[in-house]
């Protein structure tokens, strides 16, 4: 936030400092100051900066926008040689009307009489060097300027982009995964009454992390950790005997920034396609921490016909997890999916580098007790 009024500064700084480099050249006393010079002099110098001044405007205001940017390059070019035109002779008139030109004789030359100026004008270069410098530094600024207002609009629209990609693929995944675990206390409702109570209850506060905890982002380690304890929780109550699942967590670990329901798909992923009702199925859910590494690993039983992919239709939380890793985490993470193992498994392993490590170790704020069925 404090670095804001400094940007929009920047383009005044700039221009006083070439104000004053430009200043300083054509209000520079001549011959070193070894000389007496004319109050008429210090009058023409004056004009001509307040010319350099309105021609390096009316070419950053005018000139630049109408012509230059909108590909008229030839109308531009004689535009700029019709200003350096113009204040070359308007300070040759100027020059003429203040009698310079015998002043300066006399400045000089006090001893030889004054003859009129000879066989003519002398060519003023340092007129022209000053226009030709003052426009110069005008395109370039403005260039440069306009260089940057589009880099920063470039900016702005793909993090907008990037913003509202990601919103919409969060709100792809917390829809699937609230619709799916209504379905499954509706069903618990017509089994056992307490315990869809303590179903709605975990819910409940599954919903206030989801609506508030993840709306800066990212969420901590431990908060992910407790939500997926509630989720996995929650999920127990409609399982059997047969469906033993293992959660596995670091301890003690470090807690670290996370992407919020980063995780959430690859478990109802093993919840969905590795159980069974009439067969012993397990689900395995680890998370271990390798210095500034986050490896996840999620397996469960394969059964036939029930061996998903990241490209299935109906497997639109992991699609969208991917999406999400590449958006958040470009080069920053490695997830391998093996669809059958010789165990007959569907393995998961995302590998995460999150390295805003902090010093201390944490626990989450509630920890949910899991029971193995």
């Amino acid at each position: 936030m404090l670095l804001n009024p400094n940007r929009k500064n920047l383009p005044l700084v700039i221009h006083l400092l070439a104000w004053a480099l430009i200043s300083g050249l054509v209000l520079m006393p001549p011959f070193g100051g070894r000389i007496t010079v004319p109050d008429e002099y210090w009058i023409k110098q004056w004009v001509l900066l307040a010319m350099l001044i309105g021609s390096f405007y009316l070419n950053a205001k005018v000139l630049i926008p109408k012509l230059l940017f909108k590909n008229h390059t030839l109308w531009y070019v004689a535009s700029i040689a019709t200003v350096v035109f113009v204040i070359y002779w308007t300070i040759q008139g100027v020059e003429s009307w203040l009698h310079l030109p015998e002043l300066w004789h006399k400045a000089v030359r006090p001893d030889k009489k004054w003859d009129g100026g000879g066989r003519g004008r002398r060519f003023d270069s340092f007129t022209l060097l000053y226009s030709l410098l003052s426009l110069g530094a005008s395109t370039s600024l403005t260039m440069v300027q306009k260089w940057q207002k589009d880099a920063r609009i470039r900016e702005q629209l793909e993090q907008e982009k990037l913003t509202s990609e990601l919103s919409f693929l969060k709100a792809q995944i917390n829809p699937h995964f609230f619709f799916n675990t209504l379905n499954n206390i509706y069903a618990l409702t017509m089994l056992d009454v307490e315990h869809a109570r303590e179903a709605l209850h975990r819910l409940s506060r599954m919903m206030r992390y989801v609506l508030y905890e993840t709306q800066e982002g990212t969420v901590r380690l431990s908060q992910e950790i407790a939500f997926l304890q509630d989720y996995i929780q929650l999920m127990q109550l409609r399982l059997t005997d047969k469906v033993k699942v293992t959660f596995e967590k670091p301890e003690p670990y470090h807690d670290v920034s996370i992407a919020p329901m980063l995780l959430l798909p690859f478990l109802e992923n093993a919840f969905k396609h590795g159980v069974s009702a009439t067969q012993p199925s397990e689900i395995f859910v680890g998370l271990k921490q390798e210095g500034a590494a986050l490896r996840v690993e999620v397996k469960n039983t394969l059964f036939s016909g029930k061996g998903p992919t990241l490209d299935e239709s109906n497997g639109i939380g992991l699609v969208n997890t991917r999406r999400r890793l590449d958006l958040l985490y470009p080069n920053q993470y490695r997830l391998n999916i093996t669809e059958q193992t010789p165990s007959n498994e569907y393995l998961v392993v995302l590998v995460l580098q999150t390295p805003h490590i902090k010093s201390s170790t944490q626990t989450p704020h509630y920890e949910p007790e899991l029971h193995s069925r």
